[in-house]
């Protein structure tokens, strides 16, 4: 059994969610995808969320018929934006038109659960042109909207253009308006909020982020790809020629490795856990870790409260959980970060 093989041998019952992404898998040619799809078809039985990333310009009719036939029952669409100008400033090859193709054809081929992505707050942005983007988002055949504020990562070409004064990033203010309004259309439109960036139609939730949100485990192939599972943390190796390498000579995958306590393990569930809409539940938090949240994250709590960032749940007079206040959502990172 080669090393590959045997990392995944002990889910041979299945995965209840797929993801197959973290870069472009459409990309591929129509045989290389249908090798890789065919790849997973032993894993299929217990799975109620299968879902594969696509830009615009790499998804055609007959890969869209191929995902299909091969159990994927949730597209990922990088639109990223309906507006052609901003689509050029990201540097995104396709244009409105084909993204727009992209959304209608596969729902007309028989995806019934498709998702797609907007960025907003790239500089010299305008909160009416996102109002617009957004209000057209929401009409479109999608049953999930993720929108990420644009970051400037370091030593890429936006950092550096910041940096060299070339764009000037918007100010806070305007980033944080166009997020609200982000929350409130999206909300007239039938999407309900579940997640600081995530928003879906009734029970189109995505299942496999649910997962990671909960602290749950899972297992993540590929180079780079990070794995949690029973408390261990592990990270392949990064390089794509090494990778493939030690897997055809049957060596170690794993680059890093670390072993959570316990009490790391209820900090990470917390930090993650806060992200969504509900929030965290006492009773459910403690099943699931066995630490008392309230004596767990006593100091950061108090904090939190008075800043206004988040708010206690009750039920009969008592204290059953915490979530995010509006506030908090515009600042969760913060949030997350102080339960750590």
């Amino acid at each position: 059994m080669d090393v590959l093989s045997a990392q995944i041998e002990k889910l041979e019952h299945g995965f209840s969610t797929i993801y197959i992404g973290g870069g472009t898998p459409t990309v591929l040619d129509k045989d290389s995808l249908r090798i890789l799809l065919n790849g997973l078809k032993r894993f299929l039985r217990d799975t109620r969320e299968f879902t594969i990333e696509a830009n615009p310009e790499s998804l055609d009719d007959d890969k869209v018929r191929l995902l299909l036939d091969s159990g994927v029952n949730r597209l990922s669409i990088g639109v990223q934006s309906l507006n052609d100008q901003k689509l050029k400033r990201l540097g995104r090859i396709h244009a409105v038109a084909r993204a727009k193709e992209a959304v209608y054809s596969a729902a007309k081929k028989g995806f019934k659960n498709i998702s797609a992505d907007l960025i907003f707050g790239i500089w010299d942005e305008d909160i009416e042109r996102w109002r617009a983007e957004v209000a057209e988002m929401a009409k479109m055949p999608i049953t999930h909207i993720s929108c990420y504020e644009l970051t400037y990562e370091k030593n890429t070409p936006l950092f550096l253009a910041v940096k060299n004064k070339s764009i000037a990033p918007l100010e806070d203010e305007v980033v944080a308006a166009m997020y609200e309004q982000a929350i409130d259309l999206l909300a007239l439109g039938g999407f309900k909020q579940y997640e600081v960036s995530n928003f879906s139609k009734e029970g189109f939730e995505c299942k496999h982020n649910l997962n990671y949100w909960d602290n749950g485990s899972y297992v993540g192939l590929g180079p780079s790809a990070f794995s949690y599972m029973d408390g261990v943390r592990q990270k392949n190796v990064a390089d794509v020629r090494e990778y493939i390498k030690r897997a055809e000579a049957g060596k170690a995958l794993i680059e890093f490795s670390e072993k959570l306590s316990p009490a790391r393990r209820a900090k990470e569930t917390a930090a993650v856990g806060i992200r969504t809409k509900e929030g965290i539940d006492f009773e459910r938090f403690k099943d699931k870790t066995g630490f008392d949240f309230l004596d767990l994250e006593k100091k950061a709590l108090t904090k939190l409260v008075e800043e206004g960032f988040i708010k206690y749940k009750k039920e009969n007079n008592e204290l059953t959980g915490v979530c995010l206040k509006r506030k908090g959502f515009l600042f969760c990172d913060t949030v997350s970060s102080a339960f750590l």
